[in-house]
């Protein structure tokens, strides 16, 4: 989904763990443009491939991966804690086809690991919390935490915790304490304003 808010002008290789890079953004069929089934992310999705990219077999993906040429991970979280800690692989009890390579990409070497998720579940309750409750995917490897509400920096190394860096348009400080199972500080005011936009 990232590579479909890369404005015109910027150049950023995007790689997905089963093969490719040089992701574009998702085919618009709108427009015309032919959906190629053979082209898909790692979640599945048809995806485009801009002038130049490279298709290569999964086991030279992972080559990358744990050998450090990947700089930024983004991937999506069913819980994040204080200090880092990631869960997205499993919820006990239901079926899963299997683990994927976020094990992987979260301990990659010299990666920052941005999580991007909803803030609460759909029962409401909070996402982010002091320990996560579900199996880790990885221990203390997220650097950021982009929800629905706001965006948190981690601080993993230092152990520090959370600093909330921006919010969403409508909500206050006050909000996301209520939906957030941890403490956190709060980077200088004014907080900026998460772009809705994007």
């Amino acid at each position: 989904m990232a590579s479909n808010y890369i404005p015109p002008g910027i150049s950023i290789e995007l790689q997905a763990e089963n093969g490719l890079m040089g992701i574009g953004p998702y085919p618009d069929v709108e427009s015309g443009q032919i959906a190629d089934p053979d082209y898909i992310n790692a979640g599945k999705e048809t995806i485009t491939a801009l002038p130049g990219a490279s298709a290569f077999s999964s086991s030279d993906s992972f080559s990358m991966i744990r050998g450090g040429h990947i700089h930024l991970t983004i991937l999506g979280g069913l819980q994040c804690s204080a200090t880092g800690d990631l869960a997205n692989w499993i919820i006990p009890g239901k079926l899963v086809k299997g683990m994927g390579g976020a094990m992987d990409l979260v301990g990659a070497p010299n990666s920052r690991v941005v999580v991007t998720m909803d803030h609460t579940s759909k029962d409401g309750s909070p996402k982010i919390m002091n320990q996560c409750s579900l199996p880790l995917t990885g221990h203390k490897v997220v650097d950021r935490i982009i929800t629905d509400k706001c965006v948190f920096d981690c601080d993993k190394v230092g152990g520090t915790g959370l600093t909330l860096i921006e919010i969403a348009p409508g909500m206050t400080v006050d909000d996301i304490r209520a939906s957030t199972a941890c403490d956190f500080k709060v980077a200088p005011e004014p907080l900026p304003l998460m772009d809705d936009d994007n």
